[in-house]
């Protein structure tokens, strides 16, 4: 087996093993992640990319250690689950940095948070005022959470005693050209339903449809393949 022959072999070794790794340790959003949870995924990817480019060696010491690195971080999920203790030691705790309109200098301090680290995020949420927050949070992620002063709080129609209609979830009943039979029978509908909805959208046939999709107030949204989009040109005449 040339060279070129192992590595490709290696590299399908590493690309399934962080395939099973990732389901093992479960799903995580980027923005949640911990520092030391970002450090480890960097050295487990580092660890993945050796057992692949490194053909000096064998390919069993990577994949053992590629193995005794997820091990570690999937034991180390179950006791930071079980243990509270250990949580606060490994992942931090969130610390309020702001409250009641107040910069928490002592908590900024433990936790090396500058005033232009806490300004940048403030910013980022659309917030240029400081006086505007009631409380600020720093969380584990390094994300900051802010509850404005309620005389700076967007008004809800809760607060005009205004009465709302439901509004859940749409259902999609066309994906890619494909009708999804399930989602029309669970709604009690048929194709002939379906068909003169399309047609009023000016649709003579579903393969002609990207998306189509039922809110809960009965409205078909349909977006096709091929919009008619407005030239510039043609808005000027």
């Amino acid at each position: 087996m040339n060279e070129v022959h192992v590595e490709v072999l290696r590299a399908a070794i590493g690309f399934f093993t962080l395939l099973i790794f990732t389901r093992v340790l479960g799903k995580q959003q980027v923005s949640e992640l911990t520092v030391f949870d970002y450090i480890l995924g960097i050295t487990i990817g580092s660890t993945a990319s050796s057992l692949t480019t490194d053909l000096t060696s064998s390919a069993l010491p990577h994949w053992v250690a590629l193995l005794t690195w997820v091990g570690f971080a999937f034991m180390m999920q179950v006791v930071t689950v079980k243990w509270r203790r250990v949580s606060r030691l490994v992942d931090g705790e969130p610390s309020v940095v702001i409250m009641n309109g107040m910069i928490m200098e002592d908590a900024m301090r433990k936790m090396r948070y500058t005033v232009s680290d806490l300004l940048e995020q403030l910013r980022s949420k659309d917030i240029f005022d400081i006086k505007q927050v009631e409380f600020a949070v720093l969380e584990r992620s390094g994300e900051i959470s802010v509850l404005k002063k309620s005389q700076y709080q967007p008004v809800t129609p809760s607060d005009l005693n205004l009465s709302t209609k439901y509004d859940g979830l749409q259902t999609v009943i066309i994906y890619d050209g494909m009708v999804l039979e399930q989602n029309l029978k669970q709604l009690n509908l048929d194709r002939v339903w379906l068909q003169n909805e399309l047609s009023q959208h000016g649709v003579n046939d579903v393969s002609q449809v990207l998306l189509a999709s039922l809110d809960t107030q009965g409205k078909l949204y349909v977006d096709r393949y091929k919009d008619h989009l407005i030239k510039i040109n043609d808005l000027s005449e």
